[in-house]
């Protein structure tokens, strides 16, 4: 049994304790069997100046933390409300982890494509060009076996749902193939031609067994990945950067046709992004104003060689591009 000994603040705060709060009194406890008084408290005072009771303690202060958390799960019994959420939770973590797998997929896709785009700018500088294009085309193989990893993650799901995941490395893989299309056959791929190529089946039973655990049992020995028409245009948008690089560089070795091919070519892909105008989707109408540059840039080196292609030295010409290719950027308030 306790009983409280109030005593005298002013005292209490000379000797070294620590003020009151306000609306409150300071007491000690005291056990009357054994005598002991125990360490200070605070109580309360109610709105006549009286103590609201005795001395408190916190509900879960005598309990560990595991203690006061096991009784929170007895007290909160599994429900149905509760496993439907449970499930919800692991839906959604898969879910994520596909994405974030789609992803690295995608980066990865992208950086080989830029690599095999490079590969393709050595074709004007390069002794034998076939070397050039059969290496590409291992390159591209190797791109390819990364889109299937992709299909097959996508099997059984909705792939505009995982569209914002594997757009960049589409438009990065479209672009490259365009670029190689082009050098072979001075034309451009359709998208039909494209998604032919993106039909993988299973070499042997080791690589179907050896699948993802989120495909099925009765899963198919083939598997697609088609290309949106959104990523094809937008592919064919940043392949006319390339084809104004590839003018450049052309003149810069001594080809003096080529630049005019290019320009021909680049009007027509201009012409039909026209047609789409402000219909199209946000991403192609930022896409035009670079292909607008790319042709101006390509036209000026057209005129250049039509108007003082006689005057200037064909070791000279490269740099007299370069350097109108950046007044223009110049002009246009380019980086």
């Amino acid at each position: 049994m306790f009983k409280l000994l109030t005593c005298n603040v002013a005292a209490l705060v000379i000797i070294g304790f620590p003020p009151v709060p306000q609306g409150h009194r300071l007491f000690f406890p005291l056990h009357v069997e054994t005598g002991l008084v125990e360490g200070p408290g605070y109580q309360a005072l109610s709105k006549h100046g009286q103590g609201s009771g005795g001395f408190r303690k916190r509900k879960h202060d005598n309990f560990p933390h595991g203690q006061r958390r096991e009784e929170k799960e007895n007290v909160n019994p599994p429900s149905a409300l509760m496993a439907s959420f449970k499930s919800f939770q692991v839906e959604l973590d898969t879910r994520h982890d596909k994405y974030e797998r789609l992803v690295k997929l995608s980066r990865d896709i992208t950086i080989e494509s830029k690599r095999t785009i490079f590969l393709l700018h050595r074709f004007t500088s390069a002794p034998n060009g076939e070397e050039i294009l059969s290496e590409s085309e291992v390159k591209l193989d190797a791109v390819r076996r990364k889109i299937k990893q992709v299909a097959q993650e996508l099997i059984g799901e909705d792939m505009y749902q995982f569209h914002r995941a594997i757009s960049p490395g589409l438009q990065e893989y479209v672009e490259a193939v365009s670029f190689q299309y082009f050098i072979k056959t001075r034309s451009l791929i359709s998208v039909e031609e494209i998604n032919k190529q993106l039909i993988f089946t299973a070499e042997d039973r080791e690589e179907t067994t050896n699948m993802t655990s989120n495909s099925h049992d009765n899963q198919p020995h083939t598997w697609s990945l088609k290309v949106t028409p959104v990523d094809y245009l937008l592919g064919v948008a940043d392949l006319t950067g390339e084809l104004m690089r590839l003018c450049i560089s052309s003149v810069g070795n001594g080809d003096i046709d080529t630049p005019f091919e290019l320009s021909q070519f680049l009007r027509q892909i201009y012409d039909g992004f026209t047609f789409i105008g402000n219909t199209g989707p946000y991403e192609v109408s930022k896409k035009l104003y670079t292909l607008k540059q790319s042709l101006a840039k390509v036209e000026n080196a057209c005129y250049t060689l039509k108007v003082r292609g006689s005057e200037i030295p064909k070791h000279m010409l490269a740099d007299v591009f370069s350097t109108k290719t950046e007044l223009i950027d110049q002009e246009e308030g380019l980086p």
